[in-house]
Formats: C-alpha cells, sequence, structure tokens
C-alpha cells in the first residue's frame, strides 16, 4: 500500500511487529500515526495519549520509539496539519524524556553517551559485587530493605536495552533537527515556541541553532515565544552570549525578565562573567514571591520550580539572598509545585545530602532553622506525597509531618 500523505511515506515498509513498546510488538503504531493526520481532532487526541501510553510510557523509550521519529517529524514540518506544536512538544519527550532531569544545567549528551559506553563495557558480575556492597553499607534497616529491592530487580540486558532506546530516540530526533529548524519562523507561534524549546536539547546542533535562536530574538514580538527562545539560546550558548541576553533583564514583560534571568544564571555556573548578576538574582528571587503566568514549555511550565532550581546556580555569589528567596517560594507553594522548591531549599541551606543526616534543631543556622520550619508548616495536600518524603529523606529528615514539626519544635496538630 502506498501512503497518500507525504509524513507518511515508508510507514508501510517498517515491520513494526518486530519492534517492541512498553506493551510489546508495536503493531499499534501506524494506526496511532495515521489518526494524528486525520482531520478528526478526535482522533488526534486519542493517537496522541495511545503513543505517550506506549512509545514513552513514563518516560520510557523503546525500539519502536525511534522509528516513529522521523513521522512525527515530518507531521510537525507539513502545514497543511493541525497540532503541529503537540507533534514537536511530543518529539522532545521521545528524545530526552521528561525535562525536569536536565534543568537547570541543560543536557550533558557527551556525558550520556560515555556513560552507555561505560556500561557497554562493565561485566554483569562487576556490577552485582558493587550492588551487594552497597546494600551492606545501608545505613538503617529501612534503607538497606530500599537497596535490597533496587539490586534484586536491576537486571544488566534489560536495563542496557532500555539505556540503547533512550540514546536512540534521541539520535533519532537529532537527525530531524536541522529540517525542522525553519520552524522557528513559522507563522504560527505555538509552532515557533514549540521549535525553541525543542532545539534547546541538542548541544551537538548548536551552532546553528543558535544562529536561527539569535534571529528569534531580534524579531519575536510574542512574549512567551520570545521567552522560550532565550531560555533555549541560555541551554545552548557560552559566555559570549551574556551581553546580548543581559539587555532582555529590563523588558517590559515579566515572562521576558524571567526567560532571561533563566538563561544568564546558566551561563553564570558555566564561568561566565555577568555584570549584571545581582539583577538576574532579583528577576529569579521576584519569580519565587509571584512567577509570571505560564506560557513556557520548559520545566513542565512550573516558573517558580524552575527559578528556584536556577537560583542554585548563583549559591556561590549569593547564598544567603538565594536561600532567602527560594525558602520564600516554599511557603507560597503546595501539593507537587513543592517538589523542586523544596529540594532547591535542601540544597541552598545544607549543600548535597550527607550519610549522616543533620544535627539538633538547635545547632543549625537562623536560615536553616526558618527553612526547617516551613518545610513543617506545610500542609497535609504536600506531606501526603510520597515524592515528598522522598526528597526531606535523601537530607535525613524526618518524613512525617508531625515528625518534622517535632524536629523544628513546633506543637503538635
Amino acid at each position: 500500500m502506498t501512503e497518500i500523505s507525504t509524513p507518511l511515506a515508508g510507514l508501510d515498509a517498517i515491520d513494526w511487529s518486530e519492534l517492541e513498546h512498553a506493551y510489546g510488538p508495536a503493531e499499534d503504531v501506524p494506526a496511532q500515526l495515521r489518526d494524528l493526520c486525520s482531520e478528526d481532532a478526535e482522533a488526534r487526541g486519542k493517537a496522541l495519549h495511545a503513543l505517550y501510553g506506549n512509545i514513552f510510557h513514563q518516560g520510557s523509550r523503546y525500539k519502536a520509539t525511534a522509528a516513529a521519529v522521523p513521522f512525527i517529524a515530518r507531521m510537525a514540518a507539513d502545514v497543511s496539519l493541525p497540532d503541529r506544536h503537540e507533534y514537536l512538544t511530543m518529539l522532545a519527550a521521545l528524545a530526552i524524556g521528561y525535562d525536569e532531569s536536565h534543568l537547570p544545567a541543560g543536557l550533558d549528551v557527551q556525558g550520556w553517551r560515555s556513560e552507555l559506553e561505560e556500561f557497554r563495557a562493565r561485566a554483569p558480575e562487576e556490577m552485582r559485587a558493587e550492588y551487594d556492597a552497597w546494600v551492606e553499607a545501608a545505613s538503617d534497616e529501612g534503607d538497606r530493605r530500599v537497596r535490597e529491592m533496587r539490586r534484586d530487580m536491576f537486571d544488566h540486558e534489560r536495563h542496557l536495552e532500555a539505556a540503547e532506546a533512550e540514546l536512540a530516540a534521541y539520535d533519532a530526533v537529532r537527525g530531524q533537527v536541522p529540517t525542522l529548524l525553519p520552524l522557528l519562523a513559522d507563522v504560527d507561534p505555538a509552532v515557533r515556541a514549540a521549535t525553541a524549546y525543542l532545539v534547546a536539547w541538542f548541544p551537538e546542533e548548536a551552532p546553528d541553532a543558535l544562529l536561527r535562536l539569535l534571529d528569534v530574538l531580534d524579531a519575536e514580538p510574542e512574549p512567551a515565544v520570545l521567552a522560550t527562545a532565550l531560555v533555549a539560546a541560555g541551554l545552548l550558548g557560552d559566555a559570549s552570549l551574556v551581553d546580548r541576553l543581559t539587555s532582555f533583564l529590563t523588558a517590559d514583560e515579566p515572562i521576558v525578565r524571567w526567560a532571561a534571568a533563566i538563561a544568564l544564571a546558566r551561563l553564570i555556573a558555566t564561568g561566565a562573567e555577568c555584570t549584571e548578576s545581582v539583577d538576574v538574582l532579583a528577576e529569579l528571587a521576584a519569580a519565587q514571591a509571584e512567577p509570571p503566568e505560564a506560557g513556557v514549555p520548559f520545566h513542565g511550565s512550573d516558573l517558580r520550580g524552575y527559578a528556584a532550581s536556577s537560583l542554585t546556580l548563583l549559591a556561590d555569589r549569593y547564598p544567603d539572598e538565594a536561600l532567602d528567596a527560594v525558602t520564600d517560594g516554599l511557603s507560597a507553594t503546595s501539593g507537587p509545585a513543592t517538589f523542586p522548591v523544596a529540594e532547591a531549599a535542601l540544597k541552598l541551606a545544607f549543600g548535597e545530602p550527607a550519610p549522616n543526616g543533620l544535627p539538633a534543631f538547635d545547632e543549625l543556622t537562623e536560615r536553616q532553622q526558618r527553612l526547617i520550619h516551613t518545610l513543617a508548616s506545610l500542609g497535609p495536600d504536600t506531606w501526603r506525597w510520597a515524592n515528598f518524603w522522598s526528597i526531606v529523606q535523601a537530607w535525613r529528615l524526618p518524613q512525617q509531618r508531625e515528625e518534622m514539626r517535632a524536629y523544628a519544635g513546633l506543637p503538635h496538630e
């Protein structure tokens, strides 16, 4: 059968039954890709949902993922199709998973490639012995049980297969970047923003991508698109961009100033000199008190959370001010939005997690005590999440709200 629609050319030439996704053979993927080209909005929505579930299951990628990438990329570039920004966003997810794990520093693709090569070179028996030693080094019985479970679940062959599939998906999307870069000038602002977001994750394509992004900075009329391009430029660029990005710290639109501060914080962390670093701090601190309205796709559009993690990049210059700002932001959050802010605050207050935990409350500094009070004062809608427990537990803090309140000397509720 010959496909009529150009984006689907070659779809039937692939033996999808030989490719795996989350639920087994990927025989359902061709129909879902066809439905993405449908004129029926409901059919497109169902197909997109299904693909996120099978070739991107909870962030995992599979052999079928890389095979689907060229078709989705051609759909994104086909101006006759709707929802093209959705397909660009999906391509970014297929390439990198959830972006929070790569922020605020950006994607270290060379480290990723080296890590996979090192894993390939290691014998399963050697890794098993390291797991055994890790279990023996557990700090208590609860920690030991968790470590034993992780050791027992580890499967060298499956882990290698998954790691190779993830990098293959990344490289498949990378191969489409040159043909997608022109979409930074698309007539649809949603497409322009999604393209800027996508290209931010490919440092190996930075020379061409940055030239295009700088054109966006010169001409983009939409604040949200401009802000997305600023963040992308900051993730791909180096010290040579500092002066160019600094000019946006005085923009009228809060989202643009926020994006410039995000971009500059990342460049400062790489060693770039920025004479306006105090203004970067001020913008990120302002976002803790009152973040701009969402409209930028980075960090799941959680602008306060992204600003909090970016403030950790300024800790060497402004340790007290950064911690104060993030603690203020923490007090204004609840539920899942608390997670990145709490992690940033703990890192600013105590550094990286230590195996021996924290000292008695009265031995903490005033700012550290204020942070513990803030954590203990967060409501049940935050403390009910296991994600939050794992964050505080990493610093060997109590995992239950009442225990945290007791540690902080607060009354029982």
